[in-house]
């Protein structure tokens, strides 16, 4: 079979996945530009009679996007560093010193994201609500919650960067040891750069994980100016006798470009990363 036949294959196999995957997509976008009255019209059209971009000046006043916008992202990147910060340092002690029982303790970090964190809602909120936190506790502050999301991501960083961690020759710090370097110093400026693209991965899976949390975020936070992006969204539909759609979709279509974004910019490390440890 030539290879334009194999490309042609590959496309039929693939296009209803293609299709499944997009058309969400096409919905919520058709939908955030169309008026109210055209929503639930029938037949349906994909392209809107009247582009509705006011839809978009609608939403961000009823939601109050802008802060519950700065919330997310401050959240997102603050657990994101924080796990990070930790993981990273936890991850080549795994990969590089002598540990006894480490297969058991790597197949323990596994283990505990199987744990829907549903199941841990009511033990993290009394953990968190003991904690003093200037007059009151750490319940219904973003800190709280920043602290609990890098809690319960840290170990599937530590698991996933020490398996790539493990993949990097020890022989190049080892030949900086030798020019006269310490290890730290062979760890800044020979393991890390190797170890970016890993980095990089977890640090995207992290974000994208706390960016859309919902369950922790609807126990731990009450006030309404501390309350993140997928909270807002839904204040839009639940307990609404009529729901508007447009504005929906419109927060929902605004809500989903900072994950685009961090895909976009660090698009080269997750393609690398996801490749990195197929082969030693």
């Amino acid at each position: 079979m030539s290879r334009f036949w194999r490309s042609v294959l590959s496309w039929a196999v693939l296009s209803p996945l293609v299709v499944t995957t997009i058309l969400p997509f096409a919905v919520m976008i058709s939908t955030a530009l169309k008026p109210h009255a055209e929503v639930l019209s029938y037949p349906p059209t994909w392209l809107p009679q009247h582009w509705a971009w006011e839809n978009f000046a609608e939403m961000w006043e009823a939601v109050g996007f802008g802060q519950a916008a700065f919330n997310s992202v401050l959240i997102a990147v603050s657990a994101t560093v924080l796990a990070l910060l930790i993981a990273v340092p936890a991850a080549y002690a795994m990969s590089r010193l002598p540990m006894r029982g480490k297969g058991a303790y790597r197949q323990f970090l596994l283990v505990t994201q199987m744990l829907s964190p549903i199941l841990l809602v009511l033990g993290l909120y009394r953990m968190v609500a003991s904690i003093p936190f200037g007059d009151a506790t750490m319940a219904d502050t973003r800190l709280g919650v920043v602290i609990v999301y890098a809690a319960y991501h840290l170990a599937f960083a530590v698991w996933m960067l020490a398996s790539y961690f493990s993949t990097i020759p020890s022989d190049l710090e080892e030949a900086a040891w030798i020019d006269g370097a310490s290890r730290a110093r062979a760890v800044i400026s020979v393991f890390l750069p190797l170890a970016l693209p890993a980095i990089a991965v977890t640090g995207i899976v992290t974000f994208v994980a706390s960016w859309n949390e919902f369950t922790v975020a609807l126990t731990l936070l009450r006030d309404p100016s501390r309350l993140t992006l997928p909270l807002k969204v839904v204040n839009l539909v639940a307990g609404r006798y009529s729901v508007e759609w447009n504005q929906v979709m419109a927060a929902t279509l605004l809500a989903t470009l900072p994950v685009a974004v961090v895909f976009t910019l660090l698009q080269r490390y997750l393609v690398t990363g996801l490749t990195l440890g197929a082969v030693k």
